[in-house]
């Protein structure tokens, strides 16, 4: 039996497979953006949302909350592999630097492993649901229940990592306030266009015109 997978299914999935591994190592580096200052695994973060969004608007509610469950495989795959590799002993002859090096930028405590993960599924979800809620099935504004879906998944995110990963450790208020507003003005600034850019493509992909 052949089964007929949608052109920009196949696209937008194996694009979110990539982000949802690629966003936990971008994290590592913190990038000011004039007076706002935010992790960049942002960047991959914002681009699960509008993916999830875009396969909401696309092919319904239900197939892009089955992608953003689907997601967790590469997560815990990437997270097993990284514990075995930085287990296994290092080559004599590797860069030196570079030994230093890895393990602070794969490298990360359990706690904020799970943080991850509980942050990832709960906030992506979250995403999809409010776009999806928002439509009330007549697919018009894309842009606009793009940025509420965002805004507010992005705020859950971050309450969920900072508070699993940081409570008891160090103060989480004041880095918390800045995670939210950076990524509330990137959500405004980012999101309109790319959903509207990645809706078309996926209408093009597809054979289809816009609405």
């Amino acid at each position: 039996m052949t089964v007929s997978i949608p052109r920009s299914l196949f696209v937008f999935s194996v694009l979110y497979g990539g982000m949802v591994t690629v966003a936990g190592v971008l994290g590592v580096k913190q990038v000011a953006l004039g007076p706002l200052a935010v992790e960049a695994g942002i960047f991959a973060f914002l681009l699960l949302v509008v993916i999830s969004s875009t396969i909401a608007e696309l092919h319904g509610q239900k197939v892009a909350t089955s992608l953003v469950r689907l997601g967790f495989i590469p997560l815990l795959v990437s997270a097993a592999l990284i514990q075995i590799v930085m287990a296994l002993p290092h080559d004599a002859d590797m860069y030196p630097p570079a030994i230093e090096a890895f393990p602070i930028v794969v490298g990360q405590s359990a706690r904020m492993m799970i943080a991850g993960l509980i942050a990832y599924g709960i906030s992506q979800t979250l995403n999809v649901l409010i776009f999806a809620r928002l439509s009330r099935g007549e697919g018009k504004l894309v842009w606009l229940r793009g940025i509420i879906a965002s805004v507010v998944s992005q705020v859950i995110d971050t309450l969920l990592f900072i508070s699993i990963s940081f409570l008891g450790e160090r103060p989480i208020l004041g880095l918390m306030a800045g995670q939210m507003l950076t990524k509330v003005v990137l959500s405004i600034l980012l999101v309109p266009l790319l959903i509207t850019l990645f809706v078309a493509i996926g209408r093009r992909l597809d054979g289809k015109t816009a609405e």
